[in-house]
């Protein structure tokens, strides 16, 4: 088991959540992971990684499957603009790789908002570490679980 699945697995269970993870064939995109569980793409957890600017550290949008993240007004939460996170800024600060990063099991906290669309769902499935792996999750407990805050941040 690759350690970025171990360290999903084992903040799932910190939080008395069941062991739930699935392996599916590929989801590299919101799309192919909703076809493998048989859900809506707005049911699927996006985790959009950006760069803060000024501080230099990574801060992250959990989006639903089918919305974008609006670049002004994501900045506009973060207090700072926001760039691209490369794949080592992203991998230093999360532990997890482009295409598989988890909202929970991060190697270090990170400031994050949750787009209000996903609590309409009574579950969504959210990546696991890798890009073949997710679990569902009562979106209800992704704040708690994150320290998401709720916001207005898509297009």
């Amino acid at each position: 088991m690759s350690k970025s699945l171990a360290r999903v697995r084992a903040a799932l269970a910190a939080a008395g959540l069941p062991d739930s993870i699935a392996e599916v064939g590929q989801a590299r995109t919101a799309q192919e992971a909703a076809d493998s569980v048989g859900c809506a793409l707005d049911q699927i957890v996006k985790s959009i990684v950006y760069r803060a600017e000024r501080s230099g550290e990574a801060v992250l949008f959990l989006t639903a499957g089918g919305n974008r993240v609006c670049a002004t007004r994501a900045s506009a939460l973060a207090g700072e603009p926001l760039g691209k996170a490369d794949a080592d800024l992203i991998r230093a600060q999360t532990g997890f790789a482009i295409g598989g990063v988890a909202p929970v099991g991060h190697l270090t906290p990170i400031r994050a908002w949750l787009d209000p669309r996903l609590l309409a769902f009574d579950t969504v499935w959210a990546a696991a570490g890798t890009p073949r792996h997710v679990f569902p999750i009562d979106p209800h407990r992704l704040p708690d679980l994150t320290g998401a805050q709720p916001a207005d941040f898509t297009l």
